[in-house]
C-alpha cells in the first residue's frame, strides 16, 4: 500500500478517535449523557448518523451484489427500504421522541417497553434486551467482517489486520465517547458515503462513455438485466419490499429519534434524511441504477480482461 495511502488511513483513525474524545468531554457527564447524548443530537447529526449506522456492509456489499448477479430485479428490495424508512420517518420518530421522555426518560428501547407498559415482570425488558444482544451480535459481527473485506480488496491489507484495526477503532471511540461519539462519527461517515457514492457512478460513467454505452452493453450480454419485473411475481416483489419492516424495530436506528435535540427537530431530520438519502443520484438509490449494470459494461468494454469485482469493494466477494 502507497505512503499517501497509509498517512489518509491514518488521518481518518485519527478523526475518528478525537470525536471519540470530544464527545467524551461534552456528554458523559451522566448516564443519560452516554447512553443517549444527552438527547443533544441536531437533526442533522441524527438524521445522516441514523442513515450512517443503517447504510453498512449489507447495503455496500450485499445489496449491490444482489442486484449485479440478478439485475434491476432486485431494486423491489430499495423500493421498500424507501417506504419503510420514510414510514418510519413519519409514524415511529415523533412518538418516540415524546414518549420516552414522559415514560420518566427511558434512554433504551428495553428501559422504554419496560416504563412505557409498566412491566412488573420485567419480561419486556428481558426479552427485548436478550434479541438485541443476540441478533445485534450477528449484526455487528456483519459489518466487522465489511470492514475486514474493504481493507483486504482495497488496500492490500490481511483480512485479519482490517478486521482487527476496523473493531479497534470502533470500540476505541465508543468506549470512551458513548452515543455522542457514535452519532458523531457515524455523522462523518454518512457525510464521506454521500459524496463516495455520487462521485464512483460519475467517475465510472465517464470511463464507460455515458449510461446509453452502459445500458446498450449490459443489454447486449442479457436485456433482463435492465427488466425490473425479470422473475417477478407477487410473492416475490411483497418478499423483496418486506425488507423495509425492518426499520420500525432497528435499535440503532430508532435510538437516534430518541436522541434528537427536541420534537420540533423531527421535520428537519426527516427532510433531511429524504435528501441525503434518496435522492436520485446518492443513497440507497445508487445501487439501484448502478451496481447491477454498470460493473458488467465495466468488464467487457475494458481493454484488459480483469473483472470490476476484483477491484471494486462493492463486489469483491461475488464473483
Amino acid at each position: 500500500m502507497e505512503t499517501g495511502t497509509w498517512i489518509t488511513l491514518g488521518l481518518y483513525f485519527a478523526l475518528m478517535l478525537g470525536i471519540g474524545v470530544y464527545a467524551w468531554r461534552q456528554s458523559t457527564s451522566d448516564v443519560s449523557g452516554y447512553m443517549l447524548g444527552g438527547r443533544k443530537l441536531g437533526p442533522a447529526v441524527a438524521s445522516l448518523s441514523a442513515g450512517a449506522s443503517d447504510m453498512s456492509g449489507w447495503m455496500l456489499l450485499g445489496l449491490p451484489g444482489a442486484m449485479y448477479l440478478s439485475g434491476l430485479s432486485s431494486a423491489w428490495i430499495a423500493i421498500g427500504l424507501f417506504i419503510g424508512a420514510l414510514a418510519n420517518y413519519l409514524i415511529v420518530a415523533p412518538r418516540l421522541r415524546t414518549y420516552t421522555v414522559m415514560a420518566r426518560d427511558a434512554i433504551t428501547i428495553p428501559d422504554y417497553f419496560d416504563k412505557r407498559f409498566e412491566d412488573k415482570s420485567r419480561l419486556l425488558r428481558v426479552i427485548s434486551s436478550l434479541v438485541i444482544v443476540v441478533f445485534f451480535t450477528l449484526y455487528t459481527s456483519s459489518g466487522l467482517v465489511a470492514g475486514g473485506k474493504l481493507f483486504a480488496s482495497a488496500f492490500g491489507l490481511d483480512y485479519a489486520w482490517g478486521l482487527w484495526i476496523t473493531a479497534g477503532v470502533v470500540l476505541a471511540y465508543t468506549m470512551v465517547g458513548g452515543f455522542m461519539a457514535v452519532s458523531l462519527t457515524d455523522f462523518v461517515q454518512g457525510c464521506i458515503m454521500f459524496v463516495a457514492l455520487i462521485l464512483v457512478p460519475i467517475v465510472a460513467l465517464m470511463n464507460i462513455g455515458g449510461v446509453g454505452e452502459m445500458t446498450e452493453t449490459v443489454r447486449g450480454i442479457d436485456p433482463g438485466l435492465l427488466n425490473l419485473f425479470r422473475g417477478a411475481t407477487v410473492i416475490s416483489v411483497i418478499s423483496a419490499m418486506a425488507w423495509g419492516l425492518g426499520y420500525f424495530g432497528q435499535p440503532h436506528i430508532i435510538v437516534r429519534f430518541m436522541a434528537v435535540r427536541s420534537l420540533k427537530d423531527v421535520p428537519t431530520m426527516r427532510n433531511i434524511g429524504r435528501a441525503g438519502c434518496w435522492s436520485p443520484s446518492s443513497g440507497r438509490s445508487v445501487p439501484v441504477w448502478w451496481a447491477s449494470p454498470m460493473p458488467l459494461a465495466w468488464e467487457s468494454r475494458s481493454p484488459t480482461p480483469k473483472p470490476f469485482s476484483s477491484s471494486c469493494p462493492m463486489c469483491c466477494s461475488i464473483r
